[in-house]
C-alpha cells in the first residue's frame, strides 16, 4: 500500500485542526481544504475513535487534536485511518505469512523486508509537528 487519499485527507486535516485554537467541524474543513464531507467525516470519525482527534458535539462542535503533535507519528496517523500496519509492498514482515506462500524461494523479500523496516523506523520519528513546521 502506498499512501492512499484517505492517508493524504487525514495529515493534510491533522495539519489544519493543530493551527487552530478551538474545535473545527467538519463543514469548514471541507470547504476550505476542497475534501468530500462525507469522506472527510469517516476519516476524522476514524482518528476520534483511536484517541488522536477529540470529537465535540453541538453547536460549538467539530474536532481537536487529542494529543501534543509531537507525540503523533505519521506511521500511527497512517495506520489508524487505514485499519492496518503501513506497508508498502505487499511482502509480509515475516517469511512465515507470505502471501504467495514462496517465501522460501523469494530473492527479493530479504531487500523489501529491509527497506519496509526503514521506511517504518523513518515515519515512526517524523510527528505531526515536524510537518506542521515544515508547511508553517
Amino acid at each position: 500500500m502506498l499512501f492512499t487519499k484517505a492517508s493524504e485527507y487525514a495529515l493534510i486535516s491533522l495539519i489544519f485542526i493543530s493551527q487552530k485554537d478551538e474545535p473545527v467541524d467538519v463543514d469548514t474543513m471541507s470547504n476550505e481544504l476542497k475534501i468530500s464531507k462525507s469522506f472527510l467525516a469517516k476519516i476524522l470519525q476514524s482518528l476520534a475513535k483511536e484517541k488522536i482527534l477529540n470529537s465535540f458535539k453541538g453547536a460549538n462542535g467539530g474536532f481537536s487534536l487529542a494529543k501534543n503533535p509531537e507525540n503523533l507519528s505519521i506511521k500511527r496517523i497512517i495506520e489508524c485511518v487505514e485499519k492496518r500496519p503501513m506497508s508498502v509492498f505487499e511482502c509480509s514482515s515475516s517469511k512465515s505469512d507470505c502471501p504467495s506462500k514462496k517465501a522460501s524461494s523469494c530473492q527479493i523479500w530479504s531487500m523489501f523486508n529491509l527497506l519496509q523496516n526503514r521506511i517504518d523506523d523513518m515515519l515512526d520519528n517524523i510527528t505531526l509537528k515536524d510537518i506542521t513546521q515544515k508547511n508553517g
